[in-house]
């Protein structure tokens, strides 16, 4: 099984990592030719997980053409927002029966569309078989090979089974499940409330706060994604709940990361930040498909308030004086 990772970011490659390590020809396909050239010779990706070695029989390549001949595995590791104009560029050299996997968490703002519909979209021939992977996973201690579970997502039970067997190993443990929908969504709004946690713990609001956060950012999140055909049951998994206190909690986190520096002051997108955080975005997207399906948001709409400009980050304590009612 052939498999070629497009995105040369950290998630990226340290998914083309483990499976060049457990035998699967990978090549990592990215746009600078120097990250190629230190991946091929020195071993590591500088720019994105320095001083980690990569695993010798990984390949990359700035050409698609010959990352994609022959492929049967294409997975996107490209930010969610650049994800169509990408999908667009290797149409023509992606092969029918190959499998698309993404591994980005975000929607789309221009269409409010998710990554399976973008999909859907550009490679119908092969949108059959997408496949979406999520859960609490730091590239970094994914490359030191800590424990970690994620899910992996599907409507086609072959392709479930194939690629879950294809990427669990002693380290890396891959559970599945049909809820494409769910999944995506609980990988997209939990970097929104990433921000919030970085926002309420930046303006030291507390760990009672943080748990707070948590408990009704996942309400939300559940809110949105019912409306939208999700199952609830979805969010209390790994791409949801499992992947919420991660992004919350953990400092590896870049959403949270954003959330920290709004608090201190800094711009809306995280200066000196090296990887892209999807929530800056996401916020937007996800305010819009809460109006449009008639979910109340109130930390997502927080977020999106202090990221626009229009409130001081410690305007987020406003939130404890919201009407009184039932959980």
């Amino acid at each position: 099984m052939k498999i070629t990772v497009a995105g040369g970011g950290s998630w990226g490659t340290a998914l083309a990592n483990l499976t060049a390590a457990k035998g699967f020809p990978t090549t990592l396909l990215v746009r600078d030719p120097e990250i190629a050239r230190a991946v091929n010779e020195r071993r590591e990706n500088p720019r994105y997980l320095p001083g980690l070695p990569l695993d010798r029989r990984l390949r990359a390549s700035v050409s698609p053409a010959e990352a994609l001949a022959g492929t049967d595995v294409f997975v996107s590791a490209v930010p969610c927002q650049n994800m169509r104009h990408a999908l667009e560029n290797i149409a023509p050299l992606l092969p029918a029966g190959a499998v698309p996997v993404c591994v980005s968490k975000g929607i789309e703002t221009a269409s409010l569309k998710r990554m399976s519909e973008v999909t859907a979209e550009i490679l119908p021939a092969q949108a059959v078989r997408y496949a979406v992977l999520s859960g609490p996973s730091f590239a970094a201690e994914v490359m030191r090979e800590k424990p970690t579970a994620v899910v992996l997502g599907s409507a086609d039970a072959d392709v479930r089974e194939r690629l879950r067997e294809a990427y669990s190993c002693g380290f890396f443990r891959v559970y599945s499940g049909s809820d494409v929908a769910g999944i995506e969504l609980g990988g997209a709004i939990k970097n929104v409330m990433a921000i919030a946690a970085g926002l309420s713990d930046g303006m030291g609001f507390g760990y009672n706060a943080r748990a707070a956060l948590i408990a009704r950012g996942l309400a939300e999140m559940i809110r949105l994604g019912e409306a939208m055909g999700a199952r609830a049951a979805t969010f209390m998994g790994l791409s949801g709940l499992g992947d919420l206190v991660l992004t919350c909690t953990g400092d590896l986190s870049r959403n949270r990361q954003v959330g920290l520096r709004l608090a201190a002051g800094e711009g809306p997108a995280g200066a000196g930040i090296n990887m892209t955080a999807e929530g800056v975005k996401t916020t937007e997207a996800v305010l819009r498909l809460a109006a449009i399906h008639g979910v109340d948001m109130p930390v997502a709409e927080a977020v999106g308030r202090i990221l626009d400009g229009e409130f001081p980050p410690a305007s987020a304590r406003e939130l404890m004086h919201r009407a009184l009612r039932d959980e």
